[in-house]
């Protein structure tokens, strides 16, 4: 079983620099999803959460994060795609086990909706092992 350990980073490289146009789109779509929101407070939270932190980690963490059904709500409360509007590993991406995981298991996608063998295989003991 592979270890994975975690690269040492300043605050600076694990944060992204977004352009004045990325950062003013960003406060754009926060600002629209906010004024237009009718439901559940809770979810538009977690919409907002996950549009800040698509910048630092990308969209791969994201759908590591959150399922699939949950990713398409937060797309439709943000009135975005993700994968449009983030890459798809950002700075931060490093940190997380999960992303590392199923980059050494398989063909990501597979490791998201379950198929891969490896992903079927490893309980979360197996998982706390490898991070160890």
């Amino acid at each position: 079983m592979a270890t994975f350990k975690v690269p040492k980073k300043t605050r600076e490289q694990r944060l992204a620099k977004p352009s004045p146009a990325q950062r003013s789109e960003l406060d754009r779509i926060e600002a629209d999803a906010i004024a237009d929101f009718k439901g559940q407070l809770d979810d538009l939270e977690s919409a907002l959460g996950m549009l800040r932190m698509g910048p630092h980690f990308g969209w791969k963490v994201l759908y590591l994060i959150h399922s699939k059904s949950t990713i398409r709500k937060y797309e439709g409360i943000l009135k975005v795609k993700i994968r449009d509007l983030f890459p798809d590993e950002g700075p931060s991406a490093y940190r997380s086990l999960g992303l590392d995981i199923a980059k050494a298991a398989s063909n990501f996608w597979k490791v998201i909706s379950g198929d891969a063998d490896e992903s079927k295989q490893m309980d979360r003991q197996e998982r706390r092992r490898v991070v160890a």
